[in-house]
């Protein structure tokens, strides 16, 4: 007779979401579930300037979407209402998509993830998890912002990508209606407002992301 599964004690969990994140950081990322938008589009020439200012964007948008990562992941693992753990959850597999979907575009640009991606991870995880500690109302509502803030930045990038490289320009404005539709399914699910200055405090820290990650 089999023995009954057990609950995952306290150290499991730890070590479970410890793997996640060297998964994150330190390897390749998992195969996407879903196709790069960017592989129906040819690659363009792109001059060594364009080439470079590309491959900053990418950066970007990929240690955004590595503290993405680590923020559904810290606020599903404190959640209270499972259906709620669930939803943070198949957001983070779908921004696991965008996490691929950007290494491969900056594979392809003859260049890599920023190098600060563990400290990323590590202050993303524990905001995640702070908000989650608070309630899952406050945890969906750092959803919103979080979405909103990364749907205007996307769209800020588009306008700065180099004329024809559409190839990029699939690859963000797909994320960028994902990340609306992750937005508005916290509304839906009862986020509430967050106080201020929490959505200025948020903002600054990406204004600080991203001009680290452009670079490094």
């Amino acid at each position: 007779m089999s023995r009954p599964l057990r609950e995952p004690s306290l150290i499991d969990r730890l070590l479970a979401e410890a793997d996640r994140a060297l998964r994150t950081v330190a390897a390749p990322a998992e195969a996407p579930d879903r196709a790069s938008p960017g592989a129906a589009h040819p690659r363009i020439e792109l001059d060594e300037n364009e080439r470079r200012h590309v491959a900053g964007l990418m950066r970007i948008n990929h240690a955004g979407e590595v503290c993405a990562q680590a923020l559904y992941y810290g606020q599903a693992a404190v959640a209270r209402d499972p259906a709620v753990a669930g939803h943070l959850m198949q957001a983070a597999r779908e921004e696991g998509d965008h996490l691929a979907w950007c290494e491969q575009r900056l594979h392809e640009l003859g260049s890599r993830p920023s190098l600060l991606n563990p400290f990323w991870y590590a202050g993303a995880f524990a905001i995640g998890a702070g908000a989650g500690l608070v309630g899952d109302r406050l945890s969906l509502g750092f959803v919103v912002e979080t979405e909103r803030q990364v749907e205007s930045h996307l769209g800020e990038h588009l306008t700065r990508l180099p004329e024809g490289d559409e190839r990029t320009r699939a690859v963000l404005e797909r994320m960028q209606a994902d990340e609306v539709a992750h937005g508005a399914d916290a509304q839906a699910r009862g986020a509430m407002a967050l106080p201020w200055p929490l959505p200025r405090l948020m903002q600054a820290a990406a204004d600080v992301l991203r001009a680290i990650a452009y670079r490094v």
